[in-house]
């Protein structure tokens, strides 16, 4: 049987970087996307290959949209088809909220870019190979951000929000053919957060969420990555949903 075709951006590390693995895992070719350093993109590529799958490396900075376009006309050179397409790309700027000065319209217009401009675009340029799919699908990586206010800042927490409400009208837009979803991490272990919050700030934030969460646990990027193959191909009557993968942090008291 021919093999399934992931995308997934910001791929090199992270969240991305486990998404692209489980995928070549189970069986997919995979699509393992940078927008800075080549190195660490290809290390996980290798990590991909050597569990069977063909691989694809593309520089693309979602927010330009005719690298999107230029992603998406390698997918189809490559291999004609692409079946999920995963938006995990981001960014931010790591400002305590109290802070109002330390951010300006050009952050704001920054994090938008690559946070809802850029799963767009991506979406956008794929859409035709996606609604070739008997099973298309884009999952968007959002935050738990969006619906509590915290975060690395509030121009973050109002990107993810932002990206909430693009990942219904896309499911709306492109349903039947492509069903699309969202997932609301909470505090994930990562290096990308670890150096932006520091390692006291990052320390200090893992024992306050463990201690607020009811499953007492903070959030790997695995899990997150499972939710994504949940999502992009066992959830078939679900789109338009923000699915919470948080250790339950909701239900305790802040």
């Amino acid at each position: 049987m021919e093999r399934k075709v992931c995308v997934v951006t910001g791929s090199s590390s992270g969240i991305g970087a486990a998404t692209a693995r489980l995928y070549a895992e189970r069986g997919w070719n995979v699509v393992v996307n940078f927008s800075r350093e080549a190195a660490p993109a290809e290390a996980v590529a290798d990590e991909c290959r050597a569990l069977g799958a063909d691989v694809l490396v593309q520089r693309c900075n979602v927010a330009d949209d005719a690298d999107c376009l230029a992603l998406a006309a390698a997918v189809q050179a490559r291999w004609g088809r692409c079946d999920v397409l995963v938006n995990n790309a981001g960014t931010t700027k790591f400002v305590h909220a109290r802070k109002l000065d330390g951010l300006d319209a050009e952050d704001f217009q920054r994090i938008y870019a690559v946070n809802v401009v850029g799963a767009f675009q991506m979406t956008r340029a794929l859409e035709p190979m996606l609604k070739l799919s008997p099973s298309g699908a884009v999952i968007n990586v959002s935050s738990i951000a969006a619906s509590t206010g915290m975060g690395s800042s509030i121009a973050y927490a109002a990107s993810k929000g932002a990206l909430n409400t693009l990942t219904m009208a896309l499911a709306r837009a492109l349903g039947p053919a492509i069903r699309v979803n969202a997932i609301a991490p909470g505090l994930v272990e990562t290096p990308w957060l670890q150096n932006g919050m520091g390692a006291e700030r990052y320390a200090a934030s893992v024992e306050g969420y463990k201690a607020r969460a009811a499953l007492a646990e903070i959030i790997q990027p695995e899990d997150v990555a499972r939710t994504a193959w949940y999502l992009g191909v066992d959830a078939t009557k679900t789109s338009g949903e923000v699915l919470a993968v948080d250790a339950a942090i909701k239900l305790m008291p802040v």
